[in-house]
């Protein structure tokens, strides 16, 4: 990771990553059809620079998440951005990790600084034939993994059933129910931060996943001490919402859109979009003010704790976020309230740690 603050733009490439491997939504009324309708129309209108990223032969399925500079923008060597790519371990030595298939595979060499998570920190060489990972590129150097994520996952949203350690969570219309069974060695833990794992409220947990369930590691968060449809009063405010909104941005799982989106589910879509969802407590604003915004709309997310900025499209929405008033302490505490759920590239690429689950983060709008 670069230690200088930097300024980077990586959302010129979302267009095309969104049409590359298209998604099957299960309607072509979904959020992720019209985010991605949107998205192409925008980027048509936008000037976008002529010379788009093209991955080389035999590297097409590896979903590499590559920046590409805004025409015209002063922007540094987009060389120095954080970089991701998707795949299935094939072989893994101490010194070399191979994921693809035979005949079709890609190779990265492992330093001794890299580290790799599978529910906990592991060693590289750790990781098992099948593994699903992600694996953040060093800067500058497109053949060697600086770190590896193998199975992660994530739930968020309302817990609508609970049988032993299992729990049946809604994460809201667009993406259905999602199971979560706590492992038996982190059910003290995530207790801790969530003593009520009850129908009816919150919980957001990080895990590794297994098919359709996720085995529950880590608590994202601290549960908020309310249930989800007795929400406590928002502040009195005054005042004309500003430009730049200080809250905290979590990430999400590639669900209905292509791993290596670059782009932003955003808390507080325009209701006349058609993507603005009822959530499983009813429509509400969010803690923090936001203005709303359109699917396509381009916002500028800094994160406060690398200083890395990027500017990412409005692809989705994110109305089980609204729903959150807790703050972020992964560098300070952050102001109150979820106001960015980034895609797993575009966390990664502003210097984020999936299982950290959030950054401290202020959103740009209008640039």
């Amino acid at each position: 990771m670069p230690g200088a603050q930097a300024s980077f733009a990586c959302c010129d490439r979302c267009a095309k990553l969104s049409t590359d491997r298209p998604a099957t939504p299960a309607g072509s009324g979904s959020a992720a059809t019209v985010a991605r309708r949107r998205l192409l129309k925008a980027a048509v209108s936008r000037r976008v620079a002529s010379s788009e990223f093209s991955p080389a032969a035999g590297e097409a399925d590896l979903e590499p998440s590559v920046p590409v500079s805004a025409q015209g923008a002063d922007f540094p060597d987009v060389a120095q951005q954080p970089r991701t790519v998707w795949g299935t371990v094939y072989d893994v030595s101490p010194h070399v990790l191979v994921i693809g298939d035979v005949g079709r595979e890609q190779r990265f060499i492992l330093t001794p600084d890299a580290v790799a998570w599978r529910g906990h920190q592991v060693e590289p060489a750790a990781l098992s034939h099948g593994d699903n990972v992600i694996i953040r590129l060093h800067p500058g150097h497109r053949d060697v993994a600086d770190r590896i994520w193998a199975n992660i996952g994530r739930v968020t949203g309302v817990i609508t059933e609970r049988s032993g350690g299992t729990l049946t969570v809604d994460e809201g219309t667009t993406r259905g129910p999602q199971v979560i069974t706590l492992h038996p060695s982190a059910v003290g833990r995530i207790q801790v931060r969530f003593p009520t794992l009850e129908p009816g409220y919150l919980v957001d947990i990080i895990g590794l996943r297994e098919g359709e369930e996720l085995i529950g590691m880590i608590p994202a968060t601290s549960q908020p001490g309310y249930p989800a449809d007795r929400l406590p009063a928002l502040p009195l405010t005054t005042g004309r919402v500003t430009g730049a909104i200080s809250g905290s941005a979590t990430w999400h799982e590639p669900r209905g859109e292509p791993p290596g989106v670059l782009g932003v589910d955003y808390p507080a879509l325009d209701p006349e979009t058609g993507c603005a969802e009822e959530a499983a407590t009813g429509s509400r604003d969010g803690y923090a003010r936001l203005p709303y915004m359109a699917i396509g709309s381009v916002l500028r997310v800094r994160n406060e704790c690398t200083g890395l900025d990027c500017l990412v499209p409005v692809t989705g929405c994110a109305s089980i976020a609204r729903l959150f008033n807790d703050r972020c302490v992964t560098c300070g505490i952050s102001a109150r309230g979820r106001i960015a759920d980034l895609t797993l590239a575009s966390f990664i690429s502003l210097g984020g740690e999936l299982e950290r689950g959030c950054f401290n983060v202020t959103v740009t709008i209008g640039e």
